[in-house]
């Protein structure tokens, strides 16, 4: 088999009968693939005589892929026509120690101009691509954009209060009483301008679409576990008097209060 390229693009190939009659089946066969098929096309035509440009014109491919399989017919035969180029390898996996190198770094230091680090921070600190940076992140469930913060008390005896509060509820005294409660102040004490119309038959209920302002209220509540019943109560102020107000209402209901309430 003899290649021969001139300088105004003509190639010549010289075909084996066994070679022709090979690459002849495959541009007849209808099941053949079709990049296949343009393949052993390219290789015929060239045999032929035919110039590059009559075969893209002919195939339908640029020159480029013209040439690149006059080459390697040349060099790997029909069974290289058939089989197609081999690809190169893709990029190389990243090293594990360079990914252990990243989360370290991640979790221990920050970046000098930024309050955390950023995959684009990142990839330019170590030398990689910000992809790939994302995926070691998420590969490790690393999120430097989430702050979690724990503020603890300052109270001198907050370790004692915190042991005395969690034991009753962890081993409680026999027949002792856990209250928790909550408050919730400055909720706008908001009413609609007109009452609303009520409910009939083919309307549904209105509401005027602007309210008027009543201050600020207070809300007490707490929950009692045992029953399932919600105690709950508004108050104007939001002061101690209040709040041991709603401590005797919870203490003067009917029902008992369970362990925790």
């Amino acid at each position: 088999m003899i290649l021969s390229r001139h300088e105004n693009e003509a190639t010549e190939f010289t075909l084996s009968a066994k070679d022709r009659a090979e690459l002849e089946k495959i541009v007849g066969d209808g099941n053949a693939a079709q990049k296949v098929a343009k393949r052993a096309k390219i290789v015929l035509m060239t045999a032929a005589g035919a110039g590059v440009m009559a075969i893209m014109r002919t195939v339908s491919v640029s020159k480029t892929t013209v040439w690149r399989w006059q080459e390697y017919f040349v060099e790997a035969g029909v069974a290289g026509v058939i089989k197609g180029r081999s690809k190169p390898p893709g990029k190389k996996p990243i090293a594990e120690a360079l990914k252990r190198a990243i989360v370290e770094k991640t979790v221990k230091e920050r970046p000098a101009h930024a309050t955390h680090w950023s995959v684009r921070i990142m990839g330019d600190e170590v030398g990689i691509s910000h992809t790939s940076v994302q995926r070691i992140w998420k590969e490790y469930g690393l999120k430097p954009h989430v702050v979690r913060t724990f503020k603890v008390s300052n109270d001198p005896h907050f370790t004692e209060k915190m042991k005395d509060v969690v034991g009753l509820y962890l081993n409680p005294p026999e027949k002792a009483l856990v209250l928790s409660v909550d408050e919730k102040s400055q909720i706008q004490a908001l009413d609609r301008t007109q009452p609303g119309l009520p409910l009939k038959k083919g309307r549904a209920g209105t509401m005027t679409h602007d309210y008027k302002r009543h201050g600020t209220t207070t809300l007490f509540a707490a929950l009692n576990v045992a029953t399932g019943e919600v105690i709950g109560e508004c108050m104007p102020r939001h002061r101690a008097g209040e709040f041991l107000k709603f401590l005797k209402k919870m203490t003067e209901k009917p029902s008992p209060i369970s362990t925790s309430t």
